[in-house]
């Protein structure tokens, strides 16, 4: 038997970091990525897909994307579809269906479960404040079967109030778990629970900003129905990947030198021009250095499907070539440096800026 596990799909993001038309685009591209996905599945005979939460991003889904993944699901009887939903979650979707798919599995506020046949059972509840702290004592598995158990939920070691999507792992060790299916945190994760089951988050399915770099897809778990073991192995599949990297323009005076820079070190990287990139100029300038970060992100903005550049590179002062400078200038440096309470960052930011005011005052 072969499941897909994912989660933190979030269709109908607003992409509100990008320009309005590259946010429109990358809707529809997150759309097709999870149509892509079943798609791979039907090819792949994959028996069933797990959606550990956050199928959807808002409360306010529009009619285009409910409706697509509901003829999606309709499409592929073939395949079972385990809808848990979470925090971005509501009952839109299912309020737009006629009737409940033969082949679309839900889940509530109690343990549901589903027998597959062969051994291989899936058991799930959608968290509540309440239900979240008493979860763990109501989940019953019988232990000559291969539990998955979804949830939806940040993990941590303990129980915390009251606060719903909190999942203490600690009390669902040794529960007779062989594969804690995971959604909420967009980052992947595969670890061991106990010393039975692992755990898994498999990441957000497409990432939607400089928070969500890195590879992204699914977990595609290979069962052996003879001795009920799980091979999970991480497929990617995002039509794009984001990255956030430093770029060292250590000595470069204007923007001129930070481009070529730029250029050098695109060159150099593997980078695929259908990626979102944001590179973050490190190193040290000289205070008399000019470098202007909306300049080079038009210039380079086709080289990446989208691209911004950010400066965060820090002053180096040279305080020798200020000591006998009589000049107001002079003087205002020689203060700062003095000054005992600040950090040489601090005080090479103040000097800048204070150069500065005064040149577009002269």
């Amino acid at each position: 038997m072969r499941i897909i596990h994912t989660a933190d799909i979030h269709l109908d993001s607003k992409m509100g970091k990008l320009p309005r038309e590259e946010a429109k685009r990358r809707r529809d591209e997150i759309v097709d990525t999870f149509k892509n996905m079943i798609d791979f599945a039907s090819k792949e005979e994959v028996d069933a897909i797990l959606i550990s939460g956050d199928l959807f991003d808002t409360n306010n889904v529009s009619n285009l994307y409910q409706n697509l993944v509901k003829d999606v699901i309709i499409s592929n009887p073939h395949i079972l579809f385990f809808y848990l939903k979470g925090n971005h979650d509501n009952n839109s979707f299912l309020s737009c269906l006629d009737e409940i798919p033969n082949n679309l599995m839900l889940f509530d506020e109690d343990w549901t479960s589903y027998d597959l046949g062969n051994g291989i059972v899936i058991t799930g509840i959608e968290l509540t404040p309440d239900n979240s702290r008493v979860m763990s004592d109501s989940l019953l598995l019988e232990a000559d079967k291969l539990n998955i158990v979804m949830l939806h939920g940040q993990e941590s070691q303990y129980k915390s109030g009251d606060k719903a999507e909190v999942i203490a792992i600690s009390e669902l060790k040794n529960k007779g778990i062989d594969y804690l299916a995971l959604g909420h945190v967009h980052a992947r994760k595969l670890e061991a629970l106990d010393s039975r089951g692992k755990l898994c988050y498999p990441g957000c399915l497409e990432g939607r900003g400089f928070d969500e770099c890195g590879e992204k897809g699914f977990m595609l778990l290979d069962i052996d129905e003879d001795s009920l073991r799980i091979t999970p192995s991480f497929v990617p599949f995002a039509r794009r990947t984001i990255y956030e990297l430093p770029v060292d323009v250590t000595g470069a005076k204007s923007s001129y030198d930070a481009e070529r820079i730029i250029d050098g070190f695109i060159s150099d990287s593997d980078l695929s021009r259908d990626s979102l990139v944001r590179l973050v100029l490190v190193g040290q300038v000289s205070m008399d250095s000019d470098i202007e970060t909306g300049y080079l992100t038009t210039h380079f903005r086709d080289a990446f499907y989208y691209v911004e550049i950010i400066d965060n590179t820090s002053f180096s002062v040279d305080y020798d070539s200020y000591e006998f400078d009589e000049s107001l200038k002079g003087e205002f440096v020689r203060v700062v440096k003095a000054d005992t309470d600040l950090t040489d960052e601090e005080k090479a930011l103040i000097i800048k800026t204070g150069i500065d005011l005064l040149r577009d005052n002269r």
